[in-house]
């Protein structure tokens, strides 16, 4: 069980991180929460940019017919937070704590001891571990005397939210230098419930109170509106400012203190990176933490999530930077350099993948120490290499390979009939091991093999074995996190064994990559 402390008493107002990512999806869908959040979200998967009035490109994000999730899905915050409220006092396993204020913390080797204050008082707490995800002014982070490395940027941006019944699709606008705000720009995004989300950069110089000033606030709101060529009737509903920071804690373990999310990185909202990178920490600590805290894996599997998560965090800082310094320049030669492109694409169709918006994507965590090269991984002639995402895959309508999947570690096979008798012996090895793991057949039943798995997946097209390279014979082993953590073309007990035991730290991989 677990006890989540709310510092405040209610859920947050606004839109704040709106975007949720096809990756974002999936996760919620694997922790079973995702319905409300589809049923309440806007999906969308294209943008337009504009430049001093005049279009200068059309996105289309990656979307194909093996995707159940649209790529981007616009939802409030306060949604985000209250659906996972609901969720978490549902859950017999979580003790969600309102008005609960750290206000300091002591940790030694086997423990850590939490002053806990609240509006009936102030108690301790002690527990073996403490997830810090107490947001950018992190308390926790600040008790350890904990600094980020990386850059904040200069200029700062007002968000507003206003209720407005517009007829404009689903879809990120974007405007460099309007006439009324010259050398910044504008994003626009509609919300459920008539809501839409403006982001404009201030003027150099301008102060947040300046710029929250309500005629001030007002006036804007009305240019935007002639903007997009919408003149109507509006609420301002949230308004605040913020700026961008490219930023991160070097190493997320502090003993037993686990930093995830906000605490743990700061990051520009370009590209729906904050919220979203927040979303994928999740997953890969749960498991670790949850094996290591059962006392089925040693505590060295968590420094695995600050590797990998810290490397994902930082390859983020550096596209994140990049989009950040387009958007908003913090130099005049960044300045000229980003007008240059943009009076190019006017007249120059190669200058266009230059406004490219970087998205959030899935990491892959190519250099993972828990993945196990096997020495016919080289023959693969595609698929999902170690430490990438698992691929989902249509299988019909409303179904999809990772509906299929589970929690827990799983082992894919792929069979044909004549490969029985080694699947077979690999299958009844993953069902006596002392981890769970979710054993998947692809392919026919046969009465060889459908008694050992958990779930057969038929695939009569091959578009599973197609999607992952994976013949007859082959088989992958996935983390709970379904990130790869080993493949082979043709698989064994000692093989499944061997890699179980790296992708928990119980054993270091030969080879490391």
């Amino acid at each position: 069980a677990s006890i989540l402390l709310e510092a405040e008493v209610q859920v947050s107002h606004g839109s704040r991180a709106i975007v949720l990512t096809r990756r974002s999806q999936e996760i919620l869908q694997q922790t079973g929460v995702v319905a409300p959040f589809l049923a309440k979200g806007l999906p969308w998967s294209t943008g337009k940019s504009f430049f001093r009035g005049e279009k200068v490109y059309d996105m289309v994000m990656p979307h194909d017919d093996d995707d159940r999730f649209m790529p981007g899905l616009n939802l409030q915050q306060q949604y985000i937070e209250e659906f996972l409220v609901a969720a978490a006092e549902a859950s017999p396993l979580i003790d969600l704590r309102w008005g609960s204020k750290v206000t300091d913390l002591v940790q030694d080797e086997n423990e850590v001891t939490l002053s806990v204050d609240t509006p009936e008082g102030e108690y301790r707490l002690v527990a073996p571990w403490v997830v810090a995800a107490d947001g950018g002014r992190s308390p926790i982070r600040r008790l350890l005397g904990l600094r980020m490395e990386g850059r904040s940027y200069p200029g700062n941006f007002v968000i507003a939210d206003i209720r407005a019944k517009l007829d404009l699709p689903t879809e990120r606008l974007c405007y460099f230098d309007p006439d009324w705000n010259p050398g910044n720009n504008v994003l626009v995004h509609r919300q459920p419930e008539d809501l839409w989300r403006i982001d404009f950069r201030l003027p150099d110089g301008e102060t947040a109170e300046e710029a929250l000033e309500p005629a001030r606030l007002s006036e804007r709101i009305e240019k935007v509106l002639e903007m997009v060529g919408r003149k109507v009737e509006w609420t301002l509903d949230w308004a605040t400012v913020y700026s961008a920071n490219t930023l991160t804690l070097p190493d997320y373990v502090a003993g037993r203190v686990l930093f995830t999310g906000d605490a743990a990185h700061l990051l520009p909202i370009f590209g729906v990176r904050g919220a979203n990178t927040g979303l994928q920490d999740a997953p890969n600590l749960a498991w670790k933490l949850a094996l290591v805290a059962k006392g089925l894996a040693p505590p060295a599997l968590l420094d695995s999530y600050s590797q990998e998560r810290v490397a994902a965090a930082r390859e983020i800082c550096a596209e994140g930077g990049k989009s950040t310094r387009f958007m908003t320049p913090p130099t005049a030669g960044y300045r000229l350099m980003r007008d240059a492109v943009l009076s190019l694409v006017l007249s120059e169709d190669f200058c266009k993948h230059l406004l490219h918006w970087r998205t959030s994507r899935p990491h892959d965590y190519t250099r993972s120490p828990l993945n196990s090269f096997a020495e016919d991984d080289a023959a693969f002639a595609g698929g999902p290499a170690c430490g990438a995402p698992a691929p989902n895959v249509r299988l019909g309508p409303d179904d999809f390979l990772l509906d299929h999947f589970g929690n827990g570690f799983h082992l894919v096979v792929f069979a044909d009939g004549a490969t029985e008798e080694t699947i077979a012996a690999t299958l009844a090895a993953a069902a006596g091991s002392p981890l769970p793991v979710v054993r998947v057949v692809v392919g026919p039943a046969s009465e060889g093999i459908t008694p050992l798995a958990d779930r057969v997946v038929a695939d009569p097209d091959g578009r599973i074995s197609r999607k992952w390279a994976a013949p007859p014979g082959s088989a992958y082993l996935l983390r709970p996190d379904l990130h790869v953590a080993a493949r082979w073309r043709a698989v064994s007990p000692d093989h499944f064994a061997t890699a179980l035991s790296v992708a928990t730290a119980n054993t270091l991989p030969e080879a490391a990559r």
